[in-house]
């Protein structure tokens, strides 16, 4: 008679639970937009949230501990003069946060360690390349300053923070890009597209360099991410729309690794991975639920762990770093799930008898130290992300803050040849040099609101497209 042997693993007994009532937070109005991000953003110092707003976008970056009802004169960060779409914390400072918005722009800011006292309308730098809504926003792991932005005009633009400049600009996507995802090191990066391909990118190259068609038979929007041992996890549609999440190796895209279907539902599943533990967590919006699964080396590569099930349905959800996590409670994983009114944190921990620090459940893990510096990144460079211990747990440093060192732009231009009659500046009266300056800045004003006015007749004109207006 044989008996079935059942498979070893630390994380086979991941159990979730929502926090306490009064250790929520009420009373959020939780942005309406129609995009597929996750309108959340936590980190070990602060809990941001995308919320609706009258009069341009705004979002809600809440204290950890200011838990309960949220007073709604709570100041709010605004600046963007579109609905934001899709917030990142910066991995190497708890204190800055970039968002981006259906204005055009990306923003970064600096969020004061004290509670604010009023609107934050000031950002640290404002990034304007794209002609459409920008939305996503994602930090490099391991470089300081490097942040890469995607919008609706299918390009993708990696900036340097630090100077508030474009570093790298690439424009290889023929649609809408549904999500990007760095790599470990973040030499490369994958993206998943309306054209239902999926890339891998080397950016410094500026070149693709593999490319999948339909790892997904749907039509629905996919989303990838790469694991830590550089394959790339994926959920999608079957062509049946069936809910379907799959594993590939980059360097051969024929085959899946795994591909394993999931149920029968229209909200697109947003995976958060945890490299420490290599397990992924799957919320679908709209889901009441979120499966989780852990990446093995052995067949069938993607295991089913549990489900954590409650009664309302998701809006979006945020994913805390691990250096976030309380281990003297076991904790794994935390992640803030947002209702229509509030954000409600789950806890996964793993049940242990003894009080000791479990060595195998908290391996060294990636820090705020960032590997190296943008321009080394730029040159070629790849570093792995520094590792701390979490042995005594995390507390998180005291706010940097971030100077921006912006080029003067005049100085990259090539120097003009003037003609014998050009008039030195010199030789100009005070009174017109008055009248041709006053009249420089206002066609400047007139061009930078006729633009504003074609990025918002262009984006009314993809939402009729899109049937979402």
């Amino acid at each position: 008679m044989s008996r079935s042997i059942v498979r070893q693993s630390k994380f086979r007994h991941v159990f979730g639970q929502a926090v306490k009532a009064d250790q929520g937070y009420d009373d959020i109005r939780v942005s309406k937009v129609t995009w597929d991000s996750s309108f959340c953003a936590v980190n070990p110092k602060f809990l941001a949230v995308i919320v609706e707003s009258s009069g341009g976008g705004a979002f809600l970056v809440l204290p950890l501990s200011k838990t309960g009802r949220v007073d709604k004169n709570y100041p709010l960060v605004i600046g963007h003069s579109g609905p934001v779409l899709d917030i990142d914390w910066c991995p190497h400072d708890d204190n800055i946060l970039a968002s981006c918005s259906e204005d055009c722009t990306a923003m970064v800011w600096q969020i004061p360690d004290n509670t604010l006292t009023r609107p934050l309308s000031d950002p640290v730098v404002v990034l304007e390349g794209h002609s459409k809504r920008v939305g996503i926003v994602t930090w490099h792991p391991t470089a300081r300053n490097i942040l890469l932005t995607a919008g609706s005009d299918n390009l993708i633009i990696i900036w340097n923070v630090g100077a508030g400049e474009p570093l790298i600009s690439m424009d290889d996507h023929p649609d809408l890009i549904y999500s990007i995802s760095w790599n470990r090191n973040g030499s490369l990066f994958c993206t998943t597209c309306k054209d239902r391909r999926l890339r891998v990118c080397d950016p410094r190259k500026r070149e693709v360099v593999a490319e999948r068609l339909a790892p997904h038979e749907g039509i629905r929007p996919m989303r990838a991410i790469f694991t830590r041992d550089g394959n790339i996890f994926t959920t999608g549609f079957t062509r049946m729309s069936q809910r379907e999440l799959g594993l590939w190796d980059p360097t051969n895209f024929e085959e899946p690794i795994a591909l394993l279907e999931l149920d029968t539902s229209n909200g697109v599943l947003l995976p958060y991975y945890d490299p420490d533990a290599n397990m992924v967590y799957l919320c679908g919006k709209g889901d009441s639920s979120i499966r989780y699964f852990e990446i093995t080396e052995e067949p069938p590569y993607v295991h089913y762990l549990n489900t954590f099930s409650s009664k309302e349905p998701q809006r979006g959800m945020g994913f805390m770093p691990k250096r976030g996590v309380d281990v003297s409670k076991c904790e794994i994983a935390r992640l803030y799930k947002l209702l229509d009114k509030k954000c409600e944190p789950i806890t996964m921990t793993v049940p242990r008898k003894s009080d000791l620090f479990q060595d195998d459940l908290y391996p060294n893990t990636a820090g705020p130290e960032p590997a190296m510096e943008p321009e080394e990144w730029l040159e070629g460079r790849d570093e792995d992300p520094i590792l701390v211990s979490m042995r005594e747990g995390y507390v998180p440093p005291k706010s940097r803050e971030l100077k921006v060192a912006k080029k003067n732009v005049l100085d990259s231009r090539p120097t003009t040849r003037r003609s014998m009659s050009t008039l030195e500046t010199n030789s100009l009266p005070p009174e017109l040099l008055e009248r041709l300056l006053e009249e420089i800045q206002k066609l400047k004003a007139t061009v930078l609101s006729q633009e504003k006015r074609i990025c918002d007749l262009e984006n009314k004109l993809s939402q009729y497209t899109n049937g979402t207006a």
